[in-house]
Order: structure tokens, then sequence, then C-alpha cells
């Protein structure tokens, strides 16, 4: 399996202390935006990618909502900044812990897409007492077996990941944006919004999104799972070009979430990666649900 047959198409930090002390280091990893007023909604994007892709979203709750638009450092044009070294996940997880902290947040809706989803479970496993209720949209907990499949030995795993890491940082700028169109266009149905997305991905620090993508494959939150009290919803995508029918796909996303207990598993079909974008009506039904729930 590799990355467009799963997820485009569809060494473990310890865990931090409950709601425990933020390190500074952490603090300008990100930015935010905010948004409208009412309860606490934290939306956080993906690998390489803009706050702007949740801009719709953060458009449909605004009336009823506080949206908070999280811009991770390096990606997308903004300056590196905190990531310029360090986990990037893990790093974006603690400093969102000390904003819901210092600003005060009283247990906000974390929705976080793709890579945003690994920074979702993060933040609600490391400090579950911050979290409200937690959505992962189409994430696994442990990346690298939906990239190499099951059993693989961590040292391949990791020399898989640096492999990653080394072609996104160092391809010729030609061969990467050949490579970022194929990708995103297996990741996003809806032709008219790839052009964006690929910028996105073309204006990120490639040293950074390198890092980042080697840290989610070395990563495996499955034995932290068990640790989220948050409500969770995890969507995930499902199309017909997908080399596996739905029902196989579901059971893959059953047994990744197993041990996170009333966990709640949504479909979404005809729809790559980017569900907000290819399904935006069928989303935003279920971002509703969730809210509500």
């Amino acid at each position: 399996m590799n990355r467009r047959d799963i997820l485009g198409a569809g060494a473990l930090l310890a865990a931090a202390a409950l709601a425990g002390p933020v390190l500074a280091a952490d603090a300008d990893r990100f930015t935010v935006e905010v948004v409208g007023a009412g309860p606490d909604v934290i939306l956080i994007p993906g690998l390489s990618s803009s706050r702007e892709i949740w801009k719709p979203t953060a458009e449909a709750l605004k009336s009823r909502y506080r949206v908070h638009l999280v811009q991770v450092a390096g990606f997308a044009g903004a300056p590196t900044a905190g990531n310029a070294e360090g986990k990037v996940a893990a790093g974006v997880a603690e400093g969102l812990a000390g904003y819901i902290q210092d600003k005060g947040l009283k247990t906000p809706a974390v929705i976080g897409h793709s890579m945003g989803g690994t920074i979702g479970m993060m933040l609600a496993a490391r400090h579950p007492a911050l979290v409200g209720k937690l959505m992962v949209v189409d994430m696994f907990p442990n990346l690298s077996v939906a990239y190499f499949g099951p059993g693989v030995p961590a040292d391949v795993v990791a020399q898989r990941a640096a492999g990653f890491r080394a072609q996104i940082a160092n391809a010729p700028a030609e061969g990467f944006k050949a490579m970022q169109e194929q990708v995103i266009a297996g990741m996003v149905k809806t032709e008219a919004a790839r052009p964006a997305i690929v910028k996105h991905s073309l204006d990120s620090d490639r040293q950074v999104s390198g890092r980042a993508m080697e840290e989610l494959l070395t990563t495996d939150l499955t034995p932290e799972l068990s640790k989220i009290t948050a409500p969770t919803t995890v969507v995930y995508a499902w199309n017909s070009g997908m080399p596996v029918p739905a029902a196989v796909f579901g059971g893959w996303y059953q047994a990744a979430y197993t041990p996170l207990k009333g966990v709640k598993l949504v479909r979404i079909e005809d729809t790559a990666h980017f569900i907000m974008i290819d399904q935006d009506a069928k989303f935003m039904a279920e971002v509703e649900t969730f809210l509500k729930a």
C-alpha cells in the first residue's frame, strides 16, 4: 500500500502530564486567526496546508461559534518560526495546550484534518482535560501502516520515513512540483481546487514539511488512544477508485481505533482526502452533528 492508495484516496514522544506545563519554545509553532462568537472550535489543517482550507467551514460556523483557525508555522508561506527544528506535530500539539490555557478556552471542540488530526489526537491524549470533543478527518493513528502495511519493523519504518523526508526536502524544484501535482490529484477529486492546494505545498518550507512527514510516519498513537476522554468522531474518505471495498476499508479504520472507547466512525463516499472540499455539504452536516452532540 502507498500514499495514493490509502491516505491519498482515502520514536514516540512520552505522554505529557494531564494539562501539564507547556514549553515556551512551542508557543511560536503556529498562529491563530479567530472569527465569530460562541463556544470555541479549533480547526487544524494538515501537512503543508493553509488554514484557508478551513475558511468555508469557519464561515458556516462563525455566527454560532468562536472559531480558531490554526496556521502551522512553515506551511503555505508562513514563517518557519519555532518549527525550524524539533518535532512539528508534537510541538504544535503542546503549543495548542498552552494556547487553550492562556486564552482561557473552556474545553473547546477540536477538528483536525490529516496531520491536523494527528495533532488533535496528541492534544486530546496528552492533555485530556483541555479538549471537549475531537473530530479526526481522514487520518490513522499509525500512519505507517497505511503506507507500508502492518508488521514492518520499526527500523525499516524509520529508514523509509527518512527517505520521504529527503525526497520532500531535497527534490529539484521542477521535480517536486510535478510530484505535488500528482499527489494532490489523488487527494482532491475537485479539479478546480487542486491548484491552490498545490501552491500551499510549494509555498511551504520543504525542510519543515519533510521533517513533519517523517514524524508522522514514525509516530504510533495507538497506545495513547485509550487516554483520550473527549467524545471522538473519525470521518474518513472512500471512493470507487480505491483498491479495496468500502467495508474492508472501514474495517481497517475500526481496527485502528479499537483502543478508543466510544469512537464514532463516519464514512463519506465519493471523496478523496480533502473531504471538506470534495463533499462540502456532507462534511458540514457531520460537523454540525458533531458540535451539537
